[in-house]
């Protein structure tokens, strides 16, 4: 996988340093042969051209009466670029001179000529151009020499067979250093930017196999990267640790329940057998009182399996709401009454309040009772017996908000947001309520499944107050009943 990668990297760089070589290689053949093909474009502008000076200098050269000469524009011309000028009859002879070198000949054979213009001499110290002058039938040529000393020109003589061999062998070698350097090049470079490429694979693997203690410095190209690897790292340990803890919640529910499960279980097994056995005989009165607890205990197993179904159902939103226009403030009024009629709970103090005498809201009544009853009974197994219980029913402008709140013992913080999760079991559970633990996530789950939201506030040892928000809320109508 990391040779795979920086090969990727490689060929990428390889190829456009070997695209970027032939360019140039094109580039420079293309301006070498331009110097043949077309001459008069050239490395210098035209005013400072040598060579174009020298070929367009004849019409400077004049017959005079006095003789040969030059014009002033010829001559400044000539000062501007440090030249000077010799005009030669047909004979080699001098017959004009502007700034000539005091070493220069007066007189020139052909040899002296071609000698004069390919190489620079030690008397001149000039680059000579040649060029020629035809007045009144005769022919004068004359020789412009340059000063300047960055001037060069050099008179080359080939074999064109011999230059096609030497470019073919030269291109070659160079394009062979020069693809070595870029591949040396390209490694270090795909070597460089993979490394951290590597790191983060690395990364990954190591998340993958359940090792969340990955954390990088975010730097470099791979910047973001390498923090959004950071923070997965983070939140899969946060996840990890979570799932974790409720496992072991989980776990310990199970024991819980179980245990709660085998007791009336036991109960129920027991009066069974002693009733069915024939060396007991017992009176009416004690098999009545022996049927009223197996009664009881299979109406609380009953209860803790009807706890798990609905859970299951509201868990996996496997569950159709059953909508009917309902009275709430009758539905809390008659759930506190049910609870209070319950013999483990008939000495408590509850106080119910309502701003309006009918409030209606479509809502699943059933369930919503069952939601109430567990808030309720909650804040008294939580609180002591003389604490007082207040229950609500409120009306605004567009929701509904059923209200149970006490001043008792308080939640701790760290209680505070586990309360409505599955399986979790307060601290403060008494000994007399003993269930499936899944009363309070009930009740969660079927607020939310109205769209409706729950909010609890609590502070210790000053009480705790648990909201029921139902926002949407039908017209009231002659035709609804009200329960």
């Amino acid at each position: 996988m990391k040779w795979r990668l920086t090969g990727r990297y490689l060929v990428s760089v390889v190829l456009i340093v070997v695209i970027v070589i032939f360019m140039n290689i094109v580039v420079v053949t293309g301006l070498y042969l331009n110097q043949f093909a077309f001459p008069h474009f050239s490395f210098q502008s035209k005013q400072n051209n040598p060579d174009l000076i020298t070929r367009s200098f004849g019409k400077e050269v004049i017959l005079s009466d006095s003789g040969m000469t030059i014009t002033g524009e010829g001559k400044e011309l000539l000062d501007r670029n440090q030249a000077w000028i010799q005009v030669l009859d047909e004979n080699g002879q001098e017959v004009y001179g502007y700034h000539v070198p005091p070493d220069a000949r007066t007189k020139y054979t052909p040899m002296d000529m071609v000698q004069t213009y390919k190489y620079i001499e030690k008397e001149l110290m000039s680059t000579v151009f040649v060029g020629e002058k035809q007045v009144k039938q005769q022919r004068y040529s004359y020789l412009i020499g340059f000063k300047n000393t960055y001037l060069e020109r050099n008179v080359l003589t080939y074999d064109i067979r011999s230059v096609v061999h030497f470019f073919k062998i030269g291109s070659l070698a160079v394009m062979g250093v020069d693809g070595f350097i870029a591949l040396c090049i390209a490694y270090l470079f795909s070597k460089k930017l993979t490394r951290p490429l590597h790191t983060l694979i690395d990364g990954i693997k190591q998340l993958a196999h359940k090792k969340y203690g990955v954390h990088y410095e975010p730097q470099g190209v791979y910047k973001d990267v390498f923090h959004h690897v950071n923070l997965l790292s983070t939140e899969l340990e946060a996840s990890e640790a979570e799932r974790k803890k409720l496992d072991r919640m989980k776990e310990e529910w199970i024991a819980n329940i179980t245990h709660d499960i085998k007791t009336p279980l036991a109960s129920i097994q027991g009066y069974a057998e002693m009733m069915r056995d024939k060396d007991y005989e017992f009176t009416i009165g004690e098999m009545r009182d022996y049927a009223e607890i197996i009664e009881q205990k299979s109406h609380y197993l009953k209860d803790v399996i009807e706890d798990l179904n609905l859970s299951t159902r509201l868990k996996n939103k496997n569950i159709t709401l059953n909508l009917n226009s309902v009275n709430l403030v009758s539905l809390v009024r008659s759930v506190i009454i049910d609870v209070l009629n319950d013999p483990r709970y008939s000495g408590r103090n509850i106080d119910f309040s309502y701003n309006e005498e009918t409030i209606q809201a479509k809502v699943d009544d059933l369930l919503i009772r069952r939601a109430v009853s567990n808030l309720i009974y909650n804040a008294m197994v939580h609180n002591a017996e003389d604490t007082v219980i207040e229950v609500g029913v409120e009306k605004t402008a567009d929701s509904v908000a059923m209200i149970i709140e006490d001043h008792g013992k308080g939640i701790r913080k760290e209680e505070l947001d586990r309360i409505f999760d599955r399986y979790y079991r307060g601290t403060h559970t008494g000994e007399k309520h003993k269930g499936s633990g899944l009363g309070m996530a009930i009740a969660h789950d079927i607020v939310e499944a109205h769209g409706g939201e729950i909010r609890v506030t609590s502070e210790l040892h000053q009480g705790t107050k648990i909201e029921i928000r139902l926002h949407s809320l039908p017209e009231v109508h002659k035709s609804d009943e009200i329960l």
